[in-house]
């Protein structure tokens, strides 16, 4: 079953997945720039690897054919940002949005994503 896409959601998917992909490279950058973000939260030793899984999860998210892997990534790291969050009794409110924002375009990209047989009204 496919489903077509208007041409305002393609679009709106491709700002929304740009601006998040740019913030999400921003923040991979921050990790290899500034080490002493994640010593604080004893992640250091792991930055490399969080940085790097960030890009590729990123770079997955802003390619449409592999766009859904690249959303089931960032759902994963931004689980991950939220416990970290609450963990270090940081708002959660930032990382929430931004998950919230990969699943708008996750579906607006894939609308067969949400296969359920419900009848609409």
């Amino acid at each position: 079953m496919t489903t077509e896409i208007s041409k305002n959601k393609k679009i709106a998917a491709w700002v929304i997945a740009g601006l998040l992909t740019a913030l999400f490279l921003f923040s991979a950058s921050g990790k290899f720039l500034h080490p002493e973000q994640l010593e604080g939260i004893h992640l250091g030793d792991w930055r490399v690897i969080i940085a790097i899984g960030e890009i590729v999860s990123a770079l997955l998210f802003l390619y449409p054919r592999t766009n859904i892997y690249g959303t089931f990534l960032l759902t994963s790291y931004m689980g991950g940002a939220i416990i970290i969050h609450m963990t270090t009794a940081q708002s959660i409110v930032m990382p929430t949005a931004v998950l919230l924002l990969v699943w708008a375009v996750g579906y607006l990209r894939n609308p067969g994503i949400c296969n359920c047989n419900c009848k609409k009204a």
